[in-house]
């Protein structure tokens, strides 16, 4: 990629009956973004032009068939389909789901083939989503199996970084899926991002109890003495800066997690509830670990304000800064551990 080509953006439109095309035409009508990137949408001209109608929202854009003809300066929209989808604001529908699927597979094979170079996703339904061909149960999972690597979800903004050791697990599966060797993988994958896509030299670890009280030395439930607590102990001796673990109740109110560069919760709510009341709206979704970078707004459909131009895009906004940050990110460590490896090989 040369210095003067603009970053190219793609965006999937998640699901047409809810906020996702909203927040992501609201967050391009400041025309001043365009500077820093070259946002691709990955739906049709018609799509686009039904959603920027019916919310009353002014943006010009450019229609292409394919992500490498976009043209830096303007919005540019892929013609994913033909089909004129009926727009039903506020309803979960089958068909909404099936057309979010198709703009994110078409924006997940544009990132594969580098016709983009990150990925932001609108939010999608994930029960309209399912089908035969199609049994995720989000946009993670997927990526994860399209895209190279260990993948983390790690929700973050500048100050308050929250990686998960379970997703989508029901909360019942959630401490049968952790073992030691899930916690490993995800501390040394939430330390590789850390240092590649933040520019954290040495990153410091938190993690939270499995138990409430992280298990009162085995008083309510073993998980923490028999699974955590020797792994965070043998990371530790080996030079990991892994600390824990902390009673999840009390972490986060005494500002606890100030003091760590990043919090690997047990499971999903543990984690995303103390993230979202901290930084609801400011938020970001980053799927860590993968050959490329993908963001999403840290919201989903929200169906009740969906059609009424009600939907805040800070979000939204903050996971193009975001993936764009991380994306120069990764070129600069890149080259740097390029460049160490060849005075390696010099002084050999």
């Amino acid at each position: 990629m040369e210095e003067t080509e603009k970053i190219k953006l793609g965006i999937s439109v998640g699901d047409l009956n809810g906020i996702g095309c909203e927040v992501a035409l609201k967050t391009f009508v400041d025309s001043r973004m365009l500077d820093f990137c070259t946002p691709i949408f990955f739906a049709s001209s018609k799509t686009i032009a039904a959603q920027k109608s019916a919310l009353n929202i002014e943006i010009k854009y450019n229609g292409v068939q394919d992500a490498a003809e976009a043209i830096d300066g303007k919005i540019n929209v892929v013609n994913v389909w033909k089909e004129i989808p009926e727009l039903r604001f506020g309803e979960a529908t089958k068909t909404a789901g099936e057309f979010a699927i198709k703009s994110l597979r078409a924006a997940t094979d544009a990132l594969k083939n580098e016709s983009i170079d990150v990925l932001v996703t609108a939010p999608i339904n994930k029960n309209t989503i399912q089908s035969e061909d199609f049994n995720f149960p989000g946009h993670t999972d997927f990526l994860a199996q399209e895209l190279e690597g260990e993948s983390l979800m790690f929700m973050v903004t500048d100050d308050l970084k929250i990686g998960l050791l379970t997703d989508h697990v029901a909360v019942k599966d959630a401490p049968a899926a952790i073992n030691p060797i899930l916690i490993r993988t995800k501390v040394r994958t939430i330390e590789k991002s850390l240092r590649m896509d933040f520019g954290v030299r040495s990153p410091k670890v938190a993690l939270l109890g499995i138990n409430p009280h992280s298990g009162d030395n085995g008083t309510i439930g073993e998980e923490d003495e028999d699974i955590l607590k020797p792994v965070i102990k043998e990371m530790s001796d080996a030079g990991h800066l892994v600390f824990g673990p902390y009673s999840a109740d009390s972490f986060f109110g005494s500002d606890g997690f100030k003091k760590f560069d990043a919090i690997l919760a047990a499971y999903h709510d543990q984690g995303l509830i103390p993230f979202k009341t901290l930084s609801f709206g400011t938020g970001v979704n980053f799927t860590a670990g993968l050959s490329r970078v993908r963001t999403s707004p840290d919201h989903g459909t929200a169906y009740e304000i969906a059609g009424k131009g009600q939907a805040d895009h800070s979000s939204f906004k903050e996971a193009v800064f975001t993936a764009l940050h991380i994306f120069k990110n990764r070129k600069e460590y890149q080259g740097l551990t390029e460049n160490v490896l060849q005075k390696q090989r010099a002084r050999r």
